[in-house]
């Protein structure tokens, strides 16, 4: 952990070297969140009145991820810094928690969700889980929030990331009829998503789905070889033929679970890769939060026999 001066220490030096740089910004709002889902909310609300930087890439896992040198000095020359909270970004919280500390907007915009809405974590006593982009109508609740908070810095901007924020909540609206529409035409008897680890307990909320992880909630926790032998047991006595990798999640245990599986005569598929914790590559729909989501419910209704356009929604997921 920084210690306070440390923390301060940086903080000035980043803001000395970083001063040109900001300069060139013109009269930009500078964003920085830890997420791909919150920044593609800011770009969304924003638009061309803002510069947002992901701290937490394609492929990163936001549980174990620790801030660098160069996420100090980004964040401590934003004019807001938007995370996830929850303790969602675990590693990263003392960091976060003692720059909002030095009067720096920082905001964890999830933890404006009410607490009625949210589901406790059995990881961790008096957390509640951090996933809740998994159902699009709770994560218009983080998109108003990330609104409040630009209106916040930039009052002056109020119209624009008010027009904005409503033209996007309309977009989630579509999503979630679509999600729902093509995940109820899987058969009640094959609604179970094994993945890697509990991050879709909101989605299996929202639309009537038995959610497995063989981790919990965070991927710090560790899966034991009774928890793998318990879900070979399930595999078989369900008779689920398809499991789901993640892409910010190693697939060494859903491997021994296929294994398993095998060794006792129940064959069961990889029904496709999960976005999870962290959106698909910059510049791809997949790499946008309606193109994330697309992707997994389109991907889930196909592989547990539903019925969904091999390109999702809007005609736009990839083809592998």
């Amino acid at each position: 952990m920084l210690t306070k001066r440390l923390f301060l220490s940086l903080t000035a030096a980043a803001a000395t070297a970083l001063a040109p740089l900001a300069a060139l910004a013109e009269d930009r709002l500078t964003v920085v969140a830890t997420t791909g889902m919150i920044a593609d909310a800011v770009r969304e609300v924003g638009g061309d009145l803002i510069d947002v930087t992901a701290l937490m890439g394609p492929g990163v896992d936001p549980h174990a991820y620790r801030q660098t040198r160069t996420d100090i000095v980004a964040t401590a020359q934003a004019d807001l810094v938007l995370w996830n909270g929850l303790y969602l970004e675990a590693q990263m919280e003392d960091f976060l928690l003692e720059l909002a500390d030095t009067g720096a907007p920082v905001v964890a915009v999830a933890e404006t969700i009410p607490e009625n809405l949210l589901i406790g974590s059995e990881d961790y006593d008096g957390r509640f889980d951090p996933h809740v982009w998994m159902n699009p109508n709770l994560w218009s609740r983080v998109v108003l929030s990330v609104r409040d908070a630009l209106i916040d810095v930039d009052p002056a901007a109020t119209d624009t990331y008010t027009a904005n924020a409503e033209a996007h909540l309309n977009e989630l609206t579509q999503l979630a009829s679509y999600a729902q529409n093509v995940l109820s035409s899987v058969g009640a008897e094959s609604r179970v998503l094994l993945s890697a680890h509990d991050a879709f307990n909101y989605f299996g909320n929202a639309y009537g789905f038995e959610v497995v992880g063989i981790q919990g909630i965070s991927t710090e926790s560790e899966a034991g070889l009774q928890r793998i032998s318990e879900l070979v047991n399930l595999l078989v006595d369900r008779d689920i033929r398809a499991v789901f990798v993640e892409s910010s999640v190693s697939d060494r245990n859903i491997r021994a679970l296929i294994e398993g599986a095998a060794a006792e005569g129940h064959e069961v598929i990889i029904g496709g890769e999960l976005f999870s914790d962290a959106m698909g590559e910059f510049g791809t729909y997949e790499g946008t939060y309606l193109g994330m989501i697309d992707h997994n419910v389109t991907t889930i209704s196909r592989a547990l026999g539903g019925e969904a356009p091999v390109r999702g929604m809007s005609e736009q997921l990839a083809i592998n």
